[in-house]
């Protein structure tokens, strides 16, 4: 290789790590990054900084490793902020790596072409991890630890803003530091187990509740509730811990009434990695049972939202392992059969008020679920349906096919699920977004049109922000900012090279998305909301509201 220089370090660091696909914006400040990942490995370009991480993150999700994305200096770094916020919220693993103008000028306020003030520190504002390479020799010692924190236990986004006169300085890839030993997972002590143990063999009424921390756990997980006959409960981010086609999950639904009465009647609780997001407690109105044990890998969680009386700091493979070894070292007598009776009630009545809930909405659901294969990616951004009863109703089989904005922020659906689909590329993705969110990075239809990744975008048009325009027309006496021009899909389809498809009645669903999905290439179909007909409820979200 002639001249190797910092783009092939960080092709050689990429490929050590099983990276084949880099997504990102070209700029004067990543020229060299983008030539070498173009040339050795594939770089997506996308049409926006922040689409660039929200790729990287949902093609890392969707393979359960590491997502890189490029990004460029100053307002290019600063436009994918917005994405590391969600990446640092969902603790997914990214290394995001961004230009920095030449060395000799940073901090020198003279006005240099994309320079702001403190990069760095606006980066470790929005990153697990944030460093600057500070010379030629040092570059693949930083990248590599960076991307060690990346894939650290407690994930999140690690930033490395590059120099541009560092990234063109000679560089030898076969000199590429290798990668530091991994950290020893942590353990739970003794006596806390034998503690937790004790509890669990006690318990005539168990659940478990399982959050993010809990996916790299599935079989400890599966096999303990069927140990101890135990329902379980998640939140989203735990969702196909378990496959929800088990008739032991209840699923994402812990605030419903026939939830909280199950919670009630519980005589304990394990929770095995979530930290008790708002949303999914109603702002922390949720009671649990006296007894809870908590699992979690970060100590500064345990007890953080509700009190614990058995905190076991450790990993969820080896805790939960460790707890179902000393279970049957006691040969504790499992929940009786009306517990197991009454957990399967709570998850079919759970789903079948969802699905009375939103009227002709379940066909859509009944139907995607149909179209896709176990391990097809569902992605789903911030929209009505999606929050309704996509990220409940609509069965998760495995985590990596469990692709959502944790963090809450409209617009990131689609590019996950072109870094879903592309890090799947022979297995249909579906991705599920509102006209409003789709509007936020419209042009990556056009990143969409041009990889041609097997995908299928259904977009969910009601003219608006359908979620925020619910809660006006309940709680207020007007309508604000919440009513949208929409395009007209079928035209914007055509325009960029889409196929189309539009589903206007229950009968359209199975049709539509059964061809849809079969493609192999993309397609953007239409739910016409309208034409379709109204929820039964109007879907309005936990928020609290003061005097309302």
């Amino acid at each position: 290789m002639p001249n190797p220089n910092g783009g092939d370090l960080l092709v050689a660091l990429l490929r050590d790590l099983g990276v084949d696909t880099v997504f990102g914006v070209v700029s004067v400040h990543n020229l060299p990054l983008v030539e070498a990942t173009g040339r050795d490995l594939r770089f997506v370009p996308v049409r926006h900084e922040a689409t660039a991480v929200n790729a990287a993150d949902g093609h890392g999700r969707a393979r359960g490793g590491l997502g890189c994305a490029l990004t460029s200096t100053g307002t290019g770094a600063g436009n994918a902020a917005g994405s590391l916020i969600e990446s640092l919220s969902a603790g997914s693993r990214v290394l995001h790596v961004t230009g920095q103008i030449d060395s000799h000028h940073i901090g020198a306020g003279r006005g240099y072409i994309h320079e702001t003030r403190d990069q760095l520190g606006m980066l470790r504002a929005v990153s697990s991890h944030a460093a600057t390479v500070p010379d030629a020799e040092s570059a693949g010692r930083v990248l590599r630890e960076a991307a060690a924190h990346a894939l650290g236990p407690a994930g999140g986004p690690a930033s490395v803003e590059w120099p541009i006169d560092l990234q063109y300085a000679p560089q030898d890839p076969a000199h590429l530091p290798a990668a530091p030993a991994a950290p020893a997972p942590a353990e739970a002590a003794p006596g806390a187990l034998d503690a937790a143990a004790d509890a669990l063999a006690a318990a005539r009424r168990p659940l478990i509740w399982a959050g993010g921390g809990a996916t790299t756990a599935g079989p400890e997980l599966a096999a303990l509730l069927r140990q101890i006959n135990a329902g379980l409960l998640t939140s989203n981010s735990g969702r196909g811990a378990v496959p929800e086609t088990d008739d032991r999950v209840i699923g994402n639904f812990a605030t419903t009434p026939a939830g909280r009465e199950l919670l009630a009647e519980a005589d304990l609780l394990l929770t095995v990695g979530t930290h008790f997001r708002s949303n999914e407690t109603a702002d922390w109105s949720l009671r649990l049972p006296a007894v809870h044990l908590q699992i979690d890998h970060d100590p500064t969680a345990l007890g953080r939202s509700y009190p614990a009386g058995h905190t076991l700091h450790g990993d969820a493979v080896t805790t939960l392992a460790a707890l179902r070894t000393r279970l049957a070292a006691r040969q504790a007598t499992p929940a009786d059969g009306a517990w197991t009776a009454r957990v399967r009630d709570t998850r079919e009545s759970v789903r079948a008020e969802l699905r009375d809930r939103i009227g002709p909405q379940a066909a859509l659901c009944d139907a995607i679920r149909a179209a896709l294969p176990p391990e097809a990616v569902i992605a789903r951004d911030v929209t009505v349906p999606a929050s309704s009863w996509g990220n409940r109703l609509l069965d998760i089989h495995h985590p990596h096919t469990n692709v959502f904005p944790r963090g809450g922020g409209i617009g990131q659906g689609l590019g996950m699920g072109i870094g879903a689909a592309l890090a799947r590329p022979t297995t249909p993705t579906l991705v599920m977004a509102g006209d409003g969110g789709l509007a936020v990075h419209l042009g990556e239809l056009l990143t969409l049109a041009q990889e041609r990744p097997r995908l299928t975008l259904v977009v969910f048009n009601d003219g608006g922000y359908g979620v925020l325009r619910n809660m006006q027309d309940r709680y207020f006496d007007r309508r604000s900012g919440v009513d949208l021009t929409t395009p007209d899909f079928a035209a914007l389809a055509h325009a960029t090279g889409l196929p189309y498809a539009r589903i206007a009645a229950e009968a359209d669903a199975a049709p539509v998305l059964a061809a849809a999905t079969a493609s192999e290439g993309p397609t953007l179909v239409e739910v016409d909301l309208t034409a379709l007909g109204p929820m039964k409820t109007p879907f309005t979200p936990p928020v609290a509201l003061p005097a309302r």
